[in-house]
């Protein structure tokens, strides 16, 4: 059970911590913030029309005309300014100046405007409670709120709320009605057959940001900031506009001088570089309210798409089982990463083109989701790896060559079964050996010095088998036991092969060691060497507390028996007994050049069939050659 839990934790494990960070992203709002900075880039940097292109000319009340008429203006001058407006033939004119309490002497004079003039349109706040210029008739109010995102920035438009009296329309609704006489637009929205680009919730790159029930809104679409045709109160007062440049125009008047703090922040905001922070004034803003319901109007507005919740939710899913397929499945974590890393890039280069095209999906979500997941798996995947890894070194301790340790490492999948190698029937060639004389020799000696004794040979004998593919399976006493062909199957002939050049290396090793050890005044080391190949079960044997990679089979009782017979026929440092079953397997030319010593068939201890030995001959080193018992 406890294997279970860690087992599941490292796999599940990195997977919630990915769905964790995600989980922050969105409720912190740093993927939001991600999102709409990249909106505001591509607002910014997209190219915009000309505000010029519009039937839309802005009078703005600057610094100077503050400074020449004074703070609040006077009723008695915006009536003037109707007057001359009216006069050239505009189709409509939309005070954004709240005049709720009038100011000046002519106070009436600006109520009775707004109640006969059907030109103007009045406005009112409903955040802050104020009201329209008295007297003005409901189908000509408006209100002028404005809806700002958290971060200040102004990116959408309120274009209407549902269900409401015919006073509450928005300022652009209603400017855009007076001058085209034409509410078929709002008429729809509130029957709901209007479709247009509308925000939610979750649309976009929103992330819970909008209130649902504030009703339509959609981007504002922004004309090149500054690009109107202006006049300045002073100006169109001193008769200084011309007649024909208005004619027909909707005309909107507003403040813009920076004291009276009607500006905002826009995309463009962060993108404008000046001295001072660029703003756009809320006059101009409205302007380019208007300027999309006239392209409604029109039938030349391109309205764009806004990708609802359940779209980026469905999307963000997807991107994050990519991120685990293409995490977990590619074969090589080089490969996997880079294929990743190039679909992430993708994913936001495309969605980030469509935003180009006023078509508007969460870029950030998806694009973290599907790094997220992929770094998870990889995450898991380096996990697995190293569990693999110290599972593989359990398993075989130092005993295999580094090709074979590779070998295994590319194939660990396939081999390994819950941190175990499966059972296997494997064609194998099994080399056993045994110490000579080792009773003699360990009566004169420590144990600190028979173990050093012992351990010169095993480094003249292990080398000999892992550098050929072999691993050393175990050591027993005073000799051990190596087996070619495992855990992965090979070419029986070439592990034949390998196995008896094994031990003509060991064979010379042990010439050398012995004059080493005459010089250090040690006995002669002489090792029995047995050689059989056939078939042998293999696989990991034994509990939790104690696990080995085990070789048991006919095969390897053999190569045992073929090293402990007849002891005391032992010539040279190395006697070597191989079986016709290995003989066999050998290449023809590499067989003749063996010199090899015909013993006949032997009956060997618990098999029925005698075996055919032959002695592999090596070159006698002098002195060496007395047989002696063990």
């Amino acid at each position: 059970m406890k294997h279970f839990r860690e087992q599941l934790i490292q796999t599940v494990g990195p997977y919630l911590v990915a769905v964790v960070i995600l989980l922050l992203l969105r409720s912190t709002g740093l993927a939001q913030t991600v999102d709409l900075l990249l909106y505001d880039l591509i607002t910014a940097q997209r190219p915009s029309p000309s505000g010029r292109d519009t039937p839309i000319t802005l009078v703005g009340i600057e610094e100077s005309d503050i400074q020449r008429f004074g703070w609040p203006i006077d009723d008695g001058l915006f009536c003037q300014a109707f007057d001359q407006l009216n006069t050239t033939g505009v189709e409509a004119i939309g005070l954004d100046i709240y005049r709720d309490k009038g100011v000046g002497p002519k106070q009436q004079c600006l109520r009775d405007r707004f109640r006969d003039e059907p030109t103007l349109v009045s406005i009112f706040n409903v955040a802050s409670g104020i009201g329209p210029v008295p007297g003005t008739p409901a189908e000509r109010q408006s209100y002028n709120d404005l809806s700002l995102d958290a971060d200040g920035v102004l990116r959408r438009d309120l274009v209407h709320v549902t269900g409401q009296d015919e006073a509450t329309v928005s300022f652009a609704m209603r400017v855009m009605e007076v001058a085209t006489g034409d509410r078929r637009l709002r008429n729809a929205m509130d029957d709901g057959s209007h479709q247009d680009a509308w925000l939610s919730a979750d649309g976009g790159g929103y992330h819970n940001e909008l209130d649902a029930g504030l009703g339509l809104q959609r981007l504002l679409r922004f004309r090149e900031p500054g690009s109107y045709r202006f006049y300045s109160l002073a100006q169109l007062l001193d008769g200084d506009v011309p007649s024909e440049a208005i004619r027909d125009q909707i005309v909107l008047i507003g403040s813009t001088a920076p004291s009276l703090r009607d500006l905002f922040n826009v995309p463009h905001t962060r993108f404008r570089q000046s001295e001072e922070v660029f703003q756009v004034s809320g006059v101009e803003i409205h302007a380019n309210r208007v300027a999309s319901l006239l392209d409604h109007h029109n039938g030349t507005l391109n309205a764009g798409w806004i990708m609802p919740g359940w779209g980026n939710l469905s999307l963000i899913l997807l991107c994050m089982a990519s991120g685990i397929l293409l995490g977990e499945k590619v074969p090589t974590l080089k490969r996997s990463v880079l294929l990743v890393v190039t679909l992430s890039a993708v994913v936001a280069g495309g969605l980030t083109w469509l935003l180009w095209q006023h078509i508007w999906v969460g870029i950030a979500m998806p694009t973290f989701g599907l790094l997220s997941m992929g770094g998870a798996a990889w995450l898991r995947r380096g996990a697995m790896s190293q569990q693999h890894s110290q599972q593989i070194k359990q398993l075989l301790g130092q005993t295999t060559s580094p090709a074979v340790a590779q070998q295994l490492w590319d194939q660990r999948d396939e081999l390994l079964s819950d941190g175990r190698f499966d059972g296997r029937q494997l064609p194998v060639t099994v080399l056993f050996t045994d110490t000579a004389n080792f009773t003699t020799v360990s009566e004169g000696m420590s144990p600190r010095e028979l173990m050093d004794w012992l351990n010169r040979g095993m480094e003249v004998c292990v080398p000999a088998v892992t550098k050929r593919g072999g691993m050393v399976n175990k050591f027993t006493g005073d000799g051990m036991l190596a087996v070619f062909g495992v855990p992965l199957e090979q070419d029986s002939k070439a592990e034949a092969q390998a196995a008896i050049e094994a031990a003509i290396e060991i064979n010379a090793g042990l010439e050398q060691l012995n004059k080493e050890l005459l010089e250090d005044n040690e006995p002669k080391m002489r090792i029995r060497l047995g050689i059989h190949s056939g078939d042998a079960l293999v696989g990991s044997m034994g509990s939790t507390e104690r696990i080995e990679y085990a070789v048991i089979g006919d095969s390897v009782n053999c190569a045992s028996r073929l090293e402990s017979l007849d002891k005391h026929r032992h010539e040279g440092v190395l006697r070597a007994l191989i079986s016709s079953t290995t003989l066999e397997l050998l290449d023809p030319t590499f067989k003749s050049s063996l010199d090899l010593e015909d013993w006949g068939p032997v009956q060997v201890k618990g098999r029925a069939e005698p075996l055919l030995v032959s002695e592999l001959k090596m070159d006698i080193a002098p002195g060496a050659a007395e047989a002696t018992q063990p």
